[in-house]
């Protein structure tokens, strides 16, 4: 999970993560404990470099201020749906960290079987790292009640059987 916790005195967010499984893009060794126990927490630099990779590979479609595409609830002309934002006014805060890394590596139809998307599929693009740098960017963006939610979501999916 990823959990983002602001110094009052510094101004430094952090950024905490433990994913149950990893992406295994060709190439990529990690293995889930790997992950979870060689991830350090997350802080300004890493949450940079999310940013980064988001601008370089996100943003085209799902906005520079993660704002989506317009009228992202509505179909396109292709029956596909519009880029959804990322920022407190769509729904990615609503899904746990394991969907979102599934999302970025594998596509939306790894989630939603049978499911159409313009979006691509990352995993042979970022590394498992860059995903959760990617991810946790996002979620050091969004205000405490969103952060909070979806830190519970998350808590809540990794304590499934």
């Amino acid at each position: 999970m990823i959990r983002v916790l602001h110094s009052a005195l510094t101004g430094t967010a952090l950024a905490f993560i433990a994913f149950p499984a990893v992406a295994q893009a060709p190439g990529n060794t990690e293995t889930a404990s790997d992950a979870i126990l060689s991830v350090p927490p997350i802080g300004g630099d890493r949450i940079a470099q999310g940013k980064t990779i988001y601008e370089t590979n996100c943003a085209s479609c799902h906005g520079a201020n993660l704002e989506g595409q317009p009228d992202w609830r509505r179909r396109l002309d292709t029956g596909r749906m519009p880029a959804p934002p990322h920022d407190e006014t769509g729904h990615t805060w609503h899904h746990p960290d394991a969907d979102l890394v599934t999302i970025i590596r594998s596509g939306l139809g790894a989630v939603v079987p049978g499911y159409e998307s313009d979006m691509p599929a990352f995993g042979g693009i970022l590394s498992h790292t860059e995903i959760t740098d990617v991810l946790a960017y996002i979620k050091s963006t969004w205000p405490d009640r969103q952060r909070d939610f979806q830190a519970e979501v998350t808590a809540n999916d990794l304590a499934k059987p």
